[in-house]
Parts: structure tokens; sequence; C-alpha cells
């Protein structure tokens, strides 16, 4: 055993426990503390500016079963040939395979679909969850710690992610330590998230903006953390397909913000700050 080894990040064993006849997987589990996590921050968020928990709990309730139905169904199309090959492998999100672009695609558009059903500003509800999603999605990364899995290639770095040779490529078979690009992710988001709340308190932005800086923060990182993964990926022109993902989302996100800001200060210049509202209660 190497000095490299010596100062670098172990993986669990297991990612289950057995309670009897039950098999918890910590990678659900992972993502159940994740999914609070938004829950909790977007209402607080949502309650300080005069809006109340009821409509957090719906929109949760909706937003994340289509969130995972989105994320299952990115994966299962965009990796189909990475999925256990038994009749329950698409349904097999205990082993991983979650996308985030459908997740946060589907869940939003269904969040917001209660949320104008409901009455409320769906530009100000987006904007009080986009650094709890950003919360979220660090969370979420530990599951991949959990399964070793989504990791980069090899690296003699005191950082580097301990891998078990039945988890590793067979090209790198002989290679002990590689990228912990889930930890990357994961800092990442949690810096993103710090940004955003730097960006409200300081900047005037038009309802709606601040989660356009989400998108735009968390595809400019996920852009870069995929350029360093190994895990098998299909390509588009020699280039993984989340990459060219990623760029797009930059490109639009950049667009969108600065059209919206712009013709927001245009029409109506920059309004005084709201810090509270009244939300109409559904009929």
């Amino acid at each position: 055993m190497n000095g490299a080894l010596l100062a670098s990040i172990p993986s669990p064993d297991s990612s289950t426990v057995e309670l009897g006849p039950i098999s918890i997987h910590f990678y659900g589990l992972t993502l159940l503390v994740a999914i609070a996590a938004a829950v909790v921050i977007t209402g607080i968020r949502w309650t300080r500016r005069g809006g109340d928990w009821d409509l957090i709990f719906r929109v949760a309730v909706w937003g994340v079963a289509f969130g995972i139905i989105g994320a299952r169904l990115y994966h299962v199309v965009t990796s189909w040939d990475e999925l256990p090959d038994e009749w329950w492998g698409p349904f097999a999100i205990w082993k991983g395979g979650l996308g985030v672009w459908g997740g946060i695609g589907l869940g939003t558009i269904v969040g917001a679909i209660v949320a104008k059903r409901s009455g409320a500003s769906v530009a100000q509800l987006a904007d009080c969850a986009a650094p709890a999603l950003l919360v979220a999605q660090a969370i979420g990364r530990f599951g991949n710690w959990w399964n070793q899995e989504l990791y980069g290639g090899p690296t003699d770095l005191p950082w580097g992610l301990e891998i078990s040779v039945d988890n590793r490529p067979i090209e790198y078979v002989d290679r002990e330590t590689f990228h912990p690009t889930f930890l990357y992710e994961a800092l990442w988001c949690f810096g993103a998230a710090l940004v955003l709340l730097g960006i409200e308190r300081l900047f005037r932005i038009r309802p709606g903006g601040l989660f356009a800086l989400y998108v735009l923060l968390y595809s400019i990182g996920r852009f870069w953390i995929e350029t360093i993964r190994i895990d098998p990926s299909h390509e588009l022109a020699g280039v993984r397909l989340n990459v060219w993902v990623a760029g797009v989302a930059i490109v639009l996100s950049a667009a969108f913000f600065a059209w919206w800001q712009r013709s927001w200060r245009r029409d109506h210049g920059p309004p005084p700050k709201v810090e509270a509202m009244a939300i109409p209660r559904e009929r």
C-alpha cells in the first residue's frame, strides 16, 4: 500500500444494511435526505416572503414524484445499455441511474403547474427553490459514493477515491484511487448555493432570474466535471452526451437571464425589492 492510498478517501464496503427481511439502500436514504433539505429550505424562504407551507408541501409531493420519474427516464433513454438485464432493470433506481437534467426538468414543470393553479407566483417560488435545489443536488451526490459509481480518472492526489477492484473499469483495474467527482460536484453545488444567496442579497433581480442563474452555475460545474468522469456514456461527435447537454444549458440559461433582466429594466425599471408578498390561497 503506497503513501497516496494512506491519504485517500475510502469507499463504503457495502451500500446496503439488512434489517431482518428488509434491505435498506443508502443511495435511497441519501435521496430522501436531499429531498427533505430542498423542501425545508424552500419552505423557509417562501414563508419569509409571505407564502404558506401548504403550497410547498403540495408542490413537493407532485414535483418530487415527477422529478424521480423524469430523472429515471433520462437515464433509461440516454444509458439504456447500462440497465440491469432483467425485466425490472428500468425501475432499479436503488442501483443508481437518475439523470439530474430529467429530474429537474420534469419536476420543475409539474411543480410550476401546481403553483400556477394555486394562484402563486411561479417565478418567485422558483427563486426560493433555486439554492435549495443546489443543496439537494450536493447531498444527493453522496449516493454515488455509497454505490462506488460516477468517479473520474485515476489520480495519485491525496484526496483520490478508493474504488474496489469489482467496480473499476477493466482498463484501470490496476489503479487504486480515482478522482472523486461526486465530491467535486457536491462542493460546487454548495458553493453555487452560497453565490446565489449573495447575489440575491446584493442585487435586484427580476423574479425568475435567480432560477436561471441556478441553471447556469450548475451547468458550468457539470460541464467541467463531465470531462473528468470515465463511466460509460454515449457520445456525440466524440464528446460525452452530458457535456453537450451542459453546454446547451449554459448558453440558454445565460441568454434567458440577460434577456429577462434587460426587458424588465427597459419596460418597467427595477421596482423596490419586495420583502413580503400576499399569496392567494387555492379556491
